[in-house]
């Protein structure tokens, strides 16, 4: 029988937090579309998903002396961190491209609710599991 919360949701659980990262990244770009030499950025989700279900702190540096500053940034906002190529350059250096970025917001969105209706169908079930339903 499952004791923690991590046997209970999985990989869920690991996929919501860097989904909101990533909508995050593409919400920054989109508000900065018009922004010039501002370079639009985006993670790669399979990459940091597998590294945090793996339990690797890529985001991390490696600290060797007990002076060192700890959880400089989250390992998410770090990790995986990519800049997009631009389709079609800009004349001021900005790489935003609206028609990707609205694309792959809303693709986010859709994902990120499927695991939330996920999760809440998971929680919903162990809740009639304890009351016996």
């Amino acid at each position: 029988m499952p004791t923690g919360f991590d046997s209970i949701f999985g990989i869920h659980e690991q996929a919501l937090h860097v989904r909101t990262k990533r909508a995050e990244l593409i919400a920054n770009n989109i508000a900065n579309a018009d922004t010039p030499g501002y370079k639009a950025r985006d993670i790669n989700f399979r990459a940091v998903l597998s590294s945090q279900m793996r339990g690797e702190q890529v985001g991390h540096l490696k600290k060797t002396d007990a002076r060192h500053v700890n959880h400089l940034m989250e390992p998410t906002a770090m990790q995986g961190l990519q800049y997009r190529t631009p389709m079609q350059p800009s004349i001021d250096g900005n790489s935003v491209d609206m028609n990707i970025e609205k694309t792959e917001y809303m693709q986010n969105e859709l994902r990120f609710e499927a695991t939330h209706n996920f999760l809440n169908g998971r929680i919903k079930s162990i809740i009639g599991a304890l009351k016996g339903e």
